[in-house]
This record gives C-alpha cells, sequence and structure tokens, in this order.
C-alpha cells in the first residue's frame, strides 16, 4: 500500500513562520526529507523517531542529483509511509516542486501541497516595509537571479525588470547581480535605484543592508559569502527599516 507526501513549505528558517498545518505534517510524518535551509530548529518539530534525510541543494556545494531525490521521495512512499517533504520558503516558489510531482504521479502516489511564507515576504517584513505602495511601487515581481547553469537567465523580460515603479526582488541573485545591473542599466533603469540585500532572513544572523543598484553590484562582486540572501530594488527599498 503506497503511502502518501505532503509538500510542506518551512518559511524562511523561523520556526514561528510555519503553518498550523505544517506543524501537524511533521509531529505525524514517519520520515521528513529536507532542504538545508529547512533543517535546525525546525526538525525538533518531528516526531523524534522520524527518520530524518537531508535531500538539499546549495550553489557551489555538492549536492544531491534532482532524479536521486524524488526517487528517494518515492521509495519512501512506496513502502507505505506518511512522507513530509519538506522545502525551503514556499514550496512553490523557485525550487524543484514539479519535478517531484511528476515523479510521485508516475508512481500513482498521492501528495498535497501546503503553502508557506516565502522569503520575500519575511524580508519585507523585517525591514519594516510593504511589497507594494499607492503610486510609487505598483507591482511586485519575484524572479531567479540563476538558471539551471547558474548563470543570469538569457531570456528574462528586461522592459519588465527595469519598470521604476515596481518592486522585484530576486532569489539566488548575489553571484549573478552585477550581470543584472548593467543590462538593467542599459534598459533605462537609473543608476541610483534604491537596493537592500537581505541575507539570512529570520535567523539569529539576519542582515538588512541598503544600497543603490550600483554600490550593491560593487559591494557583490568584492564580497564572497554563501549566505541565502534576497535582493529587492525599486522605491521601497529606500524605506527605513
Amino acid at each position: 500500500m503506497s503511502g502518501f507526501v505532503s509538500f510542506v513549505s518551512s518559511g524562511p528558517g523561523d520556526p514561528e513562520l510555519l503553518t498550523v498545518k505544517a506543524v501537524k505534517r511533521l509531529e505525524t510524518a514517519d520520515a521528513v526529507l529536507f532542504d538545508d535551509l529547512s533543517s535546525g530548529p525546525i526538525l525538533e518539530l518531528a516526531r523524534p523517531d522520524a527518520d530524518l534525510i537531508g535531500v538539499g541543494k546549495r550553489a557551489g556545494r555538492p549536492s544531491p542529483k534532482q532524479d536521486h531525490v524524488s526517487r528517494v521521495l518515492v521509495e519512501y512512499a512506496e513502502a507505505g509511509l506518511q512522507v513530509v517533504r519538506l522545502k525551503s520558503g514556499d514550496s512553490g516558489m523557485f525550487g524543484r516542486l514539479e519535478e517531484e510531482i511528476t515523479a510521485l504521479r508516475a508512481a500513482g502516489i498521492g501528495f498535497e501541497i501546503v503553502p508557506g511564507v516565502t522569503s520575500a515576504s519575511a524580508a519585507a517584513a523585517a525591514a519594516g516595509i510593504p511589497l507594494t505602495r499607492r503610486l510609487t511601487a505598483r507591482r511586485v515581481q519575484f524572479i531567479t537571479g540563476a538558471d539551471v547553469t547558474g548563470e543570469l537567465p538569457p531570456d528574462v523580460n528586461m522592459a519588465a525588470l527595469a519598470d521604476p515603479a515596481a518592486t522585484t526582488v530576486v532569489y539566488m541573485g548575489k553571484r549573478t547581480f552585477a550581470g543584472l545591473v548593467a543590462r538593467l542599466i542599459a534598459h533605462g533603469l537609473p543608476e541610483d535605484t534604491p537596493a537592500m540585500l537581505a541575507e539570512a532572513v529570520s535567523t539569529p544572523a539576519q542582515r538588512i543592508e541598503r544600497f543603490t543598484i550600483t554600490s550593491l553590484a560593487t559591494h557583490l562582486e568584492a564580497t564572497s559569502s554563501t549566505t541565502p540572501a534576497l535582493i529587492f530594488y525599486g522605491p521601497l527599498a529606500e524605506s527605513e527599516a
């Protein structure tokens, strides 16, 4: 008899940002397959006898291949277990959710998706800013700064990204931001557009710093850090926390 998989969104790191449903699924799971950013205190909510399996991917580090992760997920469910696939942030934002759902469907295994707090929302809250503001930030857009090769995606909509009336949040973009900024400026975004770097959001190591897009690009080129981070730019990034 096949088990069942709950894709549980762990939020940005603070266990208090978990949903009630997420906590319930962790408390009853036979096995938890977790991302690196979902480890630590959040795993303390799992049953003491649950199997805990790390399957996280981190840029620049040895990581399990996606087909291996999907295969392990299917194997645990086929053993009849209640499985939590614990994903950082919101499971549907720039993760490998679709690949894992496809593997479960092919194996005839049931699943559910438990949504959660994406790190952009948590970072904005920590900085004391909204994500939108009437008249000056009419739109918010989330983008990834890295494609499957780890480079800046070549097919991004630069007209949209250079919109000065939009709040733009770049996930996984520290390494490629300088290149993005050059393209943004070429498409008309002012060099002094406010920017914000939010690292280790909602954890004890949280750090939020404000720049312009050009000064942030220079800062990131001069530093080397593997700390997970988000980049905000647009009219709201200049607001004081």
